[in-house]
């Protein structure tokens, strides 16, 4: 097996955490999965993964090399790419990352119909909520909410999102609507602790005001707080685009608008300081003209 496959195996590997998983995917057979990364460990003069009858773990040295060896397959394949002509044709497998709930319901349309698009295009979608290291983890794209921190890569602004506190017309009949956000003192609140984890929740353009809630339910995830206030609850703060569909459908009421905090940005970002092929570029381009034009993420002003 030549060091470029070798490198292959190992990183598939390293992302499975399973030499057999491996090998299937690599259409490869266990004893040339076991005798590749062998290979690899006996140049380099260190073991790359602790092994167990249970799992397969990256040593340190692994974890450094595993970041190495994307860069390196990374740039072959740009290569590639290049000298196919994928620069100006989309093609290959374009690896796009978003937050699960945003992800699941605005990018995944259009992801749908880049590939019908596209045909010569594979879409690999990572929906996390954690944020990711688009070199390390050999992302090509990702849609990012809230303020950049200052970095080297490329950001096109697509839209806003809202921290709003919202509950259900059930809920309002029978406990009355807060009108000024002291009010919330007086009300069941729902918190989700993954967002939210604070006890001061704040308001105005500033976020100067500042009112402590006490959660009388505590859910680690949004979708749970959101359910708790579509059944009328309690109130929950959640970001605007997360429940946009439900607002809609009256499910749902937004309050204490005039007080809400200063909006989030939407971001579309790539790495840069390499000419990007064109399966991102046609993707970025697509994906910023839908998200503008969806009154989920751009409402009328």
């Amino acid at each position: 097996m030549d060091r470029f496959q070798a490198l292959q195996v190992f990183v598939r590997v390293a992302e499975t955490g399973n030499f057999a998983k491996a090998a299937r995917q690599l259409n490869l057979n266990p004893p040339a999965v076991t005798r590749a990364i062998a290979g690899l460990e006996a140049v380099i003069g260190t073991r790359l993964f602790i092994r167990t009858t249970r799992s397969v773990m990256l040593t340190e040295t692994g974890q450094r090399y595993l970041e190495d060896c994307r860069r390196i397959l990374s740039d072959i394949q740009e290569a590639d790419a290049a000298a196919a002509g994928s620069f100006s044709r989309p093609s290959g497998t374009l690896t796009v990352t978003a937050s699960v709930l945003f992800g699941q319901i605005y990018v995944l349309p259009i992801l749908l119909e880049y590939l019908d698009i596209y045909p010569s295009v594979t879409v690999r979608s990572l929906f996390l909520d954690r944020v990711t290291n688009l070199v390390e983890e050999g992302i090509d794209v990702a849609v990012r909410i809230g303020h950049l921190p200052l970095s080297s890569l490329s950001a096109v602004r697509v839209g806003t999102v809202r921290r709003i506190i919202c509950g259900s017309r059930d809920y309002f009949r029978r406990q009355g609507m807060p009108s000024v956000p002291a009010d919330l003192a007086a009300h069941q609140i729902v918190a989700a602790t993954s967002a939210w984890a604070s006890p001061d929740w704040r308001f105005g353009r500033d976020g100067r005001t500042s009112v402590r809630v006490t959660p009388r339910l505590m859910c680690n995830n949004n979708e749970a707080a959101i359910e708790a206030a579509v059944r009328g609850w309690g109130l929950t703060r959640i970001l605007s685009y997360q429940v946009a569909p439900l607002i809609a459908e009256g499910k749902l009421i937004p309050i204490l608008t005039d007080h809400e905090e200063e909006p989030l940005p939407i971001h579309i970002v790539q790495p840069e300081g390499r000419r990007a092929a064109a399966k991102i570029r046609s993707f970025v381009q697509l994906a910023a003209k839908r998200l503008r034009e969806n009154r989920m993420v751009n409402p009328p002003q």
